[in-house]
């Protein structure tokens, strides 16, 4: 259950960031691509303008009349194309004497004066989506076309404008939004899909190897518990065993009831049955005491181990020989190793090596 709300915590997070990002960044994308669209519309409309006012402003010059260049320029843009950008001609006072759409002959022109400053050439075109889109429409009346750009005629009362019809720029910039949207959406349903996939994937792969960890450290705490059990068994043992040998005189030479050592210059009988590990160092033996009393020995540690009880002293290592009375604790110590703590007032640290492992855990067995 605890893995499921995860998962669930984990898509919904990669959901929130994603749509988090896409709004921010679907708004500028639009914003921008609108602009570059616009630009290159209104750039090309203005030089269709400024060429029709030159070829109005050569007809004057060859004396053709102000009527009769009104209609040559009626029967050029006549039944043109007014969706979305087109060419129109007023005069000083503002009414349309040429239109592609001969209704619109004689009405007044639709113009905004912030509109034609900002589209000036030498401003700059950032804000085109938000003028042409945003503010064309006036509060009290639908405006469905503006506007952008004019181009006086010499000596005349003439004046050429481009014209925009705000009502389908609105429409292309509505499509280019929903466009966005629907790249944004199909890519934020690849990216959060796929990327539960692989929060899912790489989960469940961890958790195999949590598992394996887990499975592996249960073994050996079992091992270990019941390495301790043993320990605890054959102490018990061991401590009948020493109650029924007081009864009996038979002794031998593994038998021995103390060995000789040194303090110093003095001569000291050491009972074995005291001694809680024998180690060397600098190749002098020495033995320790439960009580943290400590002698050597002029003997090795090889000579030591031969004359002791098997079965009460195990040969740790190479340097270390210790007592079964002497051993606390066993724990786990590296791979595969074991640490063995005494319950001698000593600070000695003995380590069982991996191949000794398995000798060590027979021995407590016996």
């Amino acid at each position: 259950m605890k893995k499921d709300r995860l998962y669930f915590l984990t898509f919904f997070s990669i959901a929130v960031i994603f749509l988090f990002v896409a709004l921010i960044a679907s708004q500028y994308f639009i914003k921008v691509s609108a602009n570059q669209l616009i630009e290159v519309q209104v750039e090309s409309t203005k030089r269709e303008a400024n060429e029709v006012a030159n070829f109005i402003n050569y007809q004057f010059e060859q004396g053709i009349s102000r009527d009769q260049v009104i209609k040559n320029v009626q029967e050029t843009i006549s039944k043109t194309n007014t969706d979305s950008w087109f060419i129109s001609v007023f005069d000083w006072g503002g009414k349309i004497v040429c239109h592609p759409n001969v209704v619109e002959l004689g009405l007044p022109i639709n113009s905004s004066e912030s509109l034609l400053s900002s589209l000036k050439e030498q401003n700059s075109s950032d804000d085109l989506y938000d003028i042409l889109v945003k503010n064309a429409i006036d509060s009290e009346k639908t405006i469905i076309s503006e506007v952008i750009h004019v181009s006086p005629i010499k000596k005349s009362d003439l004046i050429v404008a481009a014209n925009v019809n705000v009502i389908s720029i609105r429409n292309q910039m509505s499509a280019l939004k929903n466009n966005f949207y629907l790249i944004f959406l199909i890519m934020g349903i690849l990216v959060i899909v796929l990327s539960f996939l692989a929060v899912r994937i790489i989960g469940s792969a961890y958790e195999k190897q949590l598992e394996l960890k887990n499975s592996s450290l249960a073994t050996e705490v079992v091992s270990l518990s019941k390495l301790n059990t043993d320990l605890v068994s054959y102490r018990e043992k061991m401590v009948e065993v020493t109650q029924e040998n007081k009864i009996t005189e038979e002794t031998s030479d593994k038998e021995r009831k103390r060995i000789l050592t040194y303090i110093r210059n003095e001569l000291v009988p050491t009972p074995i049955k005291d001694i809680a590990f024998i180690y060397t160092e600098n190749t002098i033996t020495y033995v320790v005491c439960f009580d943290g009393k400590r002698s050597t020995t002029n003997a090795s540690l090889d000579d030591m181990y031969a004359n002791l009880d098997e079965s009460l002293f195990f040969r740790a290592n190479r340097q270390f020989i210790i007592s079964i009375a002497a051993i606390d604790k066993i724990i786990k110590y590296g791979k595969s190793q074991l640490k063995i703590l005494l319950r001698s007032k000593t600070s000695e640290e003995i380590i069982i090596s991996k191949n000794k492992a398995a000798e060590f855990k027979q021995w407590l067995n016996m």
